[in-house]
This record gives C-alpha cells, structure tokens and sequence, in this order.
C-alpha cells in the first residue's frame, strides 16, 4: 500500500480490534501515531479485562480476513501460525436452520477460527512492527479539546498511567473505543447535535463453555451453528474449534431465555436446542473453566452520515458508529473493513491542500453502504422475533418469505448456496441476493403447489 504524510501525529483511542487495524492504517500517513488504551495488554494470547466479551464465541468472516490480509500482507499465515484453525463453509461447518439442508460443498472459502485474544495479539504483534506507532497503556482518556470555533479537534487529553492529566496535540482523532461518548461528547460541547439512532432491542443472553476436543469427536464437521426460527423460541449456538485442540460453545437465548452459568445447566440448555449436534459433542467432553456469561440488551446504529457538520480532525470508528448484535459475528470483520476503507480514503484526498478536511463526511457516506448488509442480515431476523423492539420495515414478512426461499434454493444449488455465503462473509453486498433471475427463481421455489 503506498503512503503519503498528510500529518505530524494521529491518536487512536482503543487498541482492540477497531483500534489497531485503524493505526496501522495511520502509520502511512502520520509522522507518529500514539494508541491510547487504558487497559493491560497481555504479553500472549490471554483475556483482558477490558473486553468484557472477550471470552466468548468470535467469528473472523472471510470478509474481514481478507480486509487484514490487505493491511497486513500474509496475515492469514500468521493465524495459522499461531494455532488458528481452517473452516470451510460448506464442509466443515454444519449451518443448522430450518429447512436448510444441502450437502456438504466446497464453497471456495476459508477461514480461520480462533480465540479473541489469539486473533488480537495476532495483529497487535503486527501493529507494533511500526516504527512509528506507539502503543501507550493505563491510559484513560478525559475528552478531546476544540478549537475556539468547535469546528476542528486540537488535541485530547487523558490521565496516564502514573495519574497524572497530560494534553496530546494531534491533527486527527480515531475514535475505537466501543463506546462513541468522547464523540458524543464533544457534539454536545461545542452545540453540534447527535446523530441519529436506529436501535433494536434484542435483550440477549449468553453463556460460554470451553471444551477439550474429544477423541472421539465429530468427524464430519468442526463447527456448528444452530438456531431456532426467527419467529420463534429464541434459542441457538454456536460452536468453534480454538487454537490448542478445543471447542468454545456459546449458547444464546433472548428475552428471558438466559442460559445458565453452571455445568449441569449449561448441558441441560444444550439439550434443549432445535438439534442434538452440539450437545452430542460436548456432553461427555471435558469442560476446561468456568462458564462465563454475557447480557447484550440492544444494537444500534449511529447515523453520523445525516449530520450536516461534523468536526474536522476527528474520526469515530468501528463499535462507535454501529454496534452489531454479536450473535453473528460481524463485528470484528466490519471493523477491519472500515480500517480498508479509511485507507482509501486518505490516499484519495491525500493531494487536497487540506486532506483532513473532508475526510469525516466521505468515510461516513462509504462507511454507511459498508455496514448496510450485515445491519440488514442481522435486523431482518432480530426484528422477526416478536419481542423485539424496534422498528419493523413494512416488507420485514416479504423479507423473511424471501429468505426461506433463498435457503430452499441453495439446498438444492450449489452456486445460489455459495452466493448466499459470500454475503454472510461479507465478500459481497446484499443487493447481491436482488438479482432479478435469482429473486424470480426464489418465487417459484417458495410458491405452493
């Protein structure tokens, strides 16, 4: 990728998996770049406090390992490296959902599964091969300051490790720290107002397993995904293999299904699932841990695009702009996506006598057709569930007949069942599945005899 300084320093606020990609894309076009973190970044691939759900189920979609492979070139190798350990959809992955039921198919795609921590210290270990990235711990930031007109961010302050206050000058601010209150913040100070929200209010549980991976385990598959219907139960989960030959199962319940946080519970609820694979798998596996749990009440989606004005030199980013329902495993691969996109960016207005200036409003713009389709992919059947709140679009029922339809096609084609996968993986757009042909095809699959 080639490079350009456009600036003397950046900050990135965060040094998780919004927060790296992010300054490694800055590294190209700042002469230094500071990464604020108020957490302990572990030496290996260990938990860390300030990922409350870092022990749980994460998914890299192929779509945001190829956006860290762009970044960081042999990326994918470093995974394998590490112990990450290769899934194919379509062969060993077992997609349980009804009414879907092809035979296994090389779908010409591959992923990596692995823990979260193994994935961050991955591409931590990348970042800190930049000279002129400085990762900065126990860090906790206080606000960003403005100019005396708000319109450009100056500096951010924060309280360093030893406690003491310290001010930073800066020509621009990411910020990837999950939340978006310095952002929000700001607006509110300088009399800007906030963007929009669009919120779905899944309330959703979830409770975290890891196992030993048996002798005698599946053979036919490494990794299940089982979900109740969209408009029923709400019930589902999710099992991975892990890097040291384990398996992290996640059991997922909404609007009051909670799974629960001890062993014989845990099987109990397994036991419960729509089918048996995943409770066959680990009901005589030995249990390594403790079972961790984790409450995630609603997603939501920040419309900074719809904004007239925003400051110059300040840049929100990943979980700041949208928050997924996890349930899916879109966040991280977003995120490096948007690092792909920022990058382009900078390169693009690299040339203008003030490339900072327009640069907030072009990555909002891109940004929104970027997370368009996994919002969509994941709303469509959050929304189906009858005690979700949110607002439901007026076709949500044509959408979801659709989608049985779409499935009972790629059961029987192979091509329509990959196409399906590289919008899950985030490789294409939605609009992908609009297709004319395809849609009227979907009809005459869906029509009743």
């Amino acid at each position: 990728m080639e490079s350009t300084s456009i600036g003397r320093q950046a900050v990135v606020v965060g040094a998780g998996m919004g927060g790296l990609p992010a300054a490694r894309v800055l590294a190209d076009f700042f002469e230094h770049v500071v990464v604020l973190e108020r957490d302990t970044l572990p030496l290996d691939a260990s938990d860390r406090i300030g990922i409350p759900q870092g022990r749980h189920t994460h998914g890299l979609l192929a779509g945001g390992q190829r956006a860290l492979s762009d970044l960081f070139p042999g990326f994918e190798q470093d995974l394998a490296a590490a112990g990450a350990v290769l899934v194919r959809p379509g062969l060993d992955l077992r997609f349980e959902r009804p009414g879907f039921d092809p035979p296994q198919r090389d779908l010409g795609l591959n992923v990596r599964a692995m823990s979260r921590p193994l994935i961050e210290l991955t591409v931590r270990r990348r970042v800190e091969q930049y000279t002129n990235i400085l990762i900065r711990e126990h860090c906790r930031v206080q606000g960003l300051v403005a100019t005396p007109d708000g319109g450009t961010v100056s500096a951010i302050r924060f309280e360093n490790g030893d406690g003491r206050s310290e001010i930073l000058a800066t020509d621009l601010v990411v910020e990837a720290s999950g939340r978006g209150n310095l952002t929000l913040g700001l607006l509110e100070s300088i009399g800007q107002a906030a963007p929009e929200e669009t919120t779905i209010g899944v309330d959703i549980t979830y409770a975290t397993a890891v196992f030993a991976i048996p002798d005698d385990a599946l053979t036919d598959c490494k990794a299940v995904a089982t979900f109740d219907p969209p408009t029923e139960g709400g019930l589902g989960a999710i099992m991975l293999p892990l890097e040291r030959d384990r398996w992290i199962v996640t059991l997922v319940g909404r609007h009051g299904e909670k799974p629960p946080g001890e062993s014989d519970g845990f099987l109990a609820y397994a036991q419960r699932l729509r089918t048996s694979t995943i409770y066959d798998a680990i009901n005589k596996a030995e249990q390594l841990g403790e079972i961790v749990r984790f409450g995630f009440p609603a997603s939501f989606r920040r419309h900074f695009d719809r904004l007239a004005e925003f400051p110059r030199g300040l840049l929100p980013f990943g979980d700041s702009i949208c928050r997924f329902n996890p349930a899916y495993g879109q966040g991280m691969s977003v995120a490096a996506q948007e690092a792909r996109l920022l990058h382009e960016l900078l390169a693009r207005h690299a040339a203008e006598p003030d490339p900072l200036a327009g640069l907030a409003p072009a990555f909002f713009a891109e940004a929104t057709s970027l997370i368009e389709t996994p919002w969509v992919m994941a709303a469509t059947p959050d929304l189906a569930h009858p005690k979700t709140v949110g607002q439901r679009p007026e076709n949500l029922q044509q959408s979801l007949d659709f989608t049985e339809g779409l499935f009972r096609l790629a059961a029987e084609d192979g091509a329509v069942h990959k196409l399906i996968f590289e919008v899950l993986n985030l490789l294409k757009p939605q609009s992908a599945l609009r297709d004319p042909d395809l849609v009227e095809r979907v009809k005459a699959v869906a029509a009743p005899a």
